[in-house]
């Protein structure tokens, strides 16, 4: 089971640097994809972010959520937060040696929570934690 940050749903769902990579690593994986509630902020966030910076239009934020809706209810499954899996992303992130962000720190403990085996993102900084707390980290 592997665990998918929303940084491989952005990649998949818009056009980003990454999205042929990660088009092709989706499409090879044969391991069963989860991923956090989490996601679902997370991704909004980063459409409205790119629509504000004029990277995409209106249109294309519908379109890329259309995207993230047909992955949620056919590939990857997202899954509930349990309320002691925020405190171990505050103690992941408290350690400033981690260079965690909180939204990446809830990713990393979610995943821990959920027993994934792998945590596959396109952030180093997440990958290198993943390391760190034992998961294999896939980056794209």
């Amino acid at each position: 089971m592997i665990y998918v940050d929303t940084s491989i749903f952005v990649a998949l769902c818009t056009n980003e640097p990454k999205s042929d990579a990660a088009d092709k690593w989706h499409e090879n994986s044969s391991a069963r994809m989860i991923s956090s509630t989490w996601t679902f902020t997370e991704f909004s966030s980063a459409l409205s972010l790119k629509v504000r910076t004029n990277q995409i239009t209106e249109k294309q934020s519908r379109e890329a959520w259309k995207k993230f809706d047909d992955l949620c209810q056919n590939d990857i499954e997202l899954m509930p937060i349990e309320s002691k899996t925020y405190y171990s992303a505050g103690i992941l992130v408290v350690d400033s040696k981690s260079n965690l962000r909180a939204g990446d720190a809830l990713h990393l403990a979610s995943a821990k929570q959920l027993k994934a085996k792998s945590l596959a993102t396109l952030d180093k900084v997440l990958g290198k934690n993943a390391d760190r707390v034992k998961m294999r980290a896939v980056l794209i």
